[in-house]
Order: structure tokens, then C-alpha cells, then sequence
């Protein structure tokens, strides 16, 4: 195999295709590394763990056709350590030679018969606004759970719905809900559960293009965003199992309200968080008629308080939250302005912009004494 590429334009695909590799250790040796081929079509470079790949695709002309599993961090780095301008890259027998300028590395490649062959996920493909998508994602994966030991809630759920797709994830604590008018991607009455870590990876190349094309099948989904000249493929296995019933947990109806500046309460939340954050001490917020006063409290540290000006409606009252949680809330909710409704110590309360229907956050309050 043998190719002449810019510089950046290397180091952009395999940086792409580095975040399906697998890097959390055990497996296969060979999944460590990037499966790179080059042929008439151009080059074609893939990382993989198996739940998740990413493959990306260019046109450029190729010298030599060839195929080659080299390690994706080393190769990576290599590449971008090189002086900008033209790269070679040459593969004879188990050794690939990549130069640019004056310097050249040499490295052993793994056995390219040990990486598992990938099937193309099956599916129709549905085009939907990339920009929109990257969004509901901002708001939704940060409430996937991280635990592994329970993935179902390590996974996003979409939804069918009557006017587009609907996204929920949670990890118990708290709950992130988007409705995408308009994004018909699934057939009526279907729901699919996505693995956060892959959404979370194709929100950061969502950027790249307007359009995004999705494909869901009984057991994958797939996503590809094409630009000139190349594509960035990501597929994933889906999470097998029942996402918890939601629903119930949304009110209907609410005994108090509080609206409040966004920037005002995000920027105070994470002023005390500072206090907060080697102790696990909860955020408080003291609720009067017309400001929120917050108030951290460690026995070890020492204490914070802050008064922000707020309208609120119903009976003064006292909640207590997760400062991060909270703050994640805020940071998704966008806006100027947040309401909080339903505050109380032990129910969940409601977050979301006023007036706009299509997200809201659900916090689980944490019991002081």
C-alpha cells in the first residue's frame, strides 16, 4: 500500500475513526488498531470495539492498493508530529512507513486476517437536520447513566411519536426529555435504546454537515454525515431490554413556580459548587415570593450563601439539589430564562424554558434535615 495525503487531511481521519477504537482494555489485541485501506475508491479508515465503529471514507488518489491494521494512538500521534505539508505512507510486509519533510517513522503493523470483518447495518435511510439532532443530544445524553453494571440506562431512548422522535435518557437522579418535531426516523410505534457513548460521539462531528443520514435496524443503528469529497460512518449495537416506564414521573399539574434568570442561577450554582465538590454537600435553595437565596453547607469546610432575585409562586419553601445535576440542567436548558416548577423535597421537580414544549429536565431532590 502506498499513498500521498496532506498532513492534516490524515491526521483529521484517523482522528475520526480513533473514537471507535477500543480502549478500555480486554478484547482483542487488534482492535487497538486501525484498519486502514487504500484502493481505487480512495482511503478507507476504521476503528472499532465492536459495540461501536467508526469508519470514515475519503477520495484520494492512491499509489498502491493495500490493506493494514497499525496502532491507532501511535499512528495518530506519528501523523501529528509531522511538519505540515504532504505525508507518505508505505506498507511493505508488516511494517509501515510513514515520512513527511525530513523525518520518517517505521512501525509494526498488526495482523490485518485478526480484525473482524463488519457488516453494513441493514436499515432505510431517513435524512434528518444535523444541527437539530446535535442539539437534542447536548440535552439529552448527559442524563445517561455511566454505570455499566445497569446499561439499560445507559442508553438513549428514541421514540416514535405522532409529530417526529422523541429522546429520554436517565440515570435515576435526574431525567432529560427533546421532542424533534418533523424527525420521522422511526416507523410508527417503534422505540430503539442507543448507547449514550455513541450519540455523545456522533454529536461531535455533527458539525461537519447539514444533513445527517440515519439507519436503524432490529439490532443496529447507523449514522453517516457525507461532505464533499469524504463521509464519517458511525454504527453501534443496540441495548437490548425495556427502558423504564417515564411518564407517570411528569406532572400534570404543580403547587409552585419559579421563574428565574438562567445565567443568574447557573453562574451562582456553580460559584457554591466550589464548596461542594470534595464533600458531596447538596445545593439549597430557600424559596421566597420574589428571590431564591443558595446556600451550601459542609460541617468540614465551611459554608456559602447567595441571593438571587426570582418571581416565585406558592408557599415559601426549602429543596435541596445536586449542584452538578442541577447545573447540567441549566446548561441544557438554554434560554434566558428557566422555570422550575413542582418544589418539593420529595418529588421530582420540573426544568425547562418557559413557553417551549419540546424538552424539559427532571431533577431529583436530595433530603436535608
Amino acid at each position: 500500500m502506498e499513498l500521498h495525503i496532506e498532513r492534516d487531511v490524515l491526521a483529521d481521519q484517523l482522528a475520526l475513526a480513533s473514537r471507535g477504537v477500543n480502549v478500555r482494555g480486554g478484547g482483542l489485541f487488534v482492535l487497538t488498531g486501525l484498519h486502514i485501506q487504500a484502493d481505487g475508491e480512495g482511503l478507507v479508515v476504521t476503528g472499532t470495539d465492536l459495540d461501536l465503529t467508526v469508519r470514515t471514507q475519503l477520495r484520494t488518489p492512491v499509489e498502491r492498493e493495500g490493506a493494514s491494521v497499525v496502532p491507532a494512538r501511535l499512528l495518530t500521534d506519528i501523523v501529528r508530529s509531522l511538519p505540515a505539508g504532504q505525508v507518505s505512507v508505505r506498507v511493505d510486509g508488516d511494517e509501515m512507513q510513514v515520512s513527511g519533510s525530513k523525518t520518517q517513522f517505521s512501525v509494526r503493523t498488526l495482523p490485518v486476517a485478526d480484525f473482524p470483518s463488519l457488516p453494513q447495518p441493514a436499515g432505510e435511510d431517513v435524512t434528518v437536520s444535523a444541527s437539530d439532532l446535535a442539539e437534542a443530544f447536548r440535552q439529552v445524553v448527559r442524563a445517561a447513566s455511566s454505570d455499566e453494571a445497569r446499561p439499560i440506562l445507559t442508553g438513549v431512548l428514541l421514540t416514535a411519536r405522532d409529530d417526529g422522535l422523541r429522546l429520554v435518557a436517565t440515570d435515576s437522579y435526574r431525567l432529560a426529555l427533546r421532542d424533534l418535531r418533523d424527525a420521522h426516523v422511526l416507523d410508527a410505534g417503534q422505540q430503539v435504546l442507543v448507547p449514550s457513548r455513541a450519540l455523545e460521539e456522533l454529536g461531535r462531528m455533527l458539525n461537519r454537515s447539514n444533513e445527517v443520514t440515519v439507519r436503524l435496524g432490529e439490532r443496529d443503528a447507523c449514522f453517516e454525515i457525507s461532505e464533499e469529497g469524504q463521509s464519517v460512518q458511525l454504527s453501534c449495537r443496540l441495548i437490548a431490554g425495556d427502558f423504564p416506564s417515564y411518564e407517570a414521573l411528569i406532572p400534570a399539574t404543580h403547587d409552585n413556580r419559579l421563574e428565574i434568570e438562567r445565567a443568574a442561577l447557573l453562574n451562582g450554582a456553580r460559584r457554591l459548587r466550589l464548596l461542594a465538590r470534595d464533600t458531596n454537600a447538596p445545593l439549597r435553595m430557600e424559596l421566597s415570593t420574589h428571590s431564591v437565596e443558595l446556600m451550601v453547607i459542609s460541617t468540614d469546610v465551611g459554608s456559602a450563601t447567595e441571593q438571587i432575585d426570582a418571581t416565585y409562586q406558592g408557599d415559601p419553601a426549602t429543596v435541596a439539589f445536586n449542584p452538578d445535576y442541577l447545573i447540567e440542567g441549566l446548561e441544557a436548558a438554554g434560554g434566558d430564562v428557566v422555570e422550575i416548577v413542582r418544589l418539593d423535597a420529595l418529588k421530582p421537580a420540573v426544568l425547562r424554558s418557559p413557553g417551549q414544549s419540546d424538552f424539559l429536565y427532571l431533577l431529583m431532590p436530595v433530603r436535608v434535615s
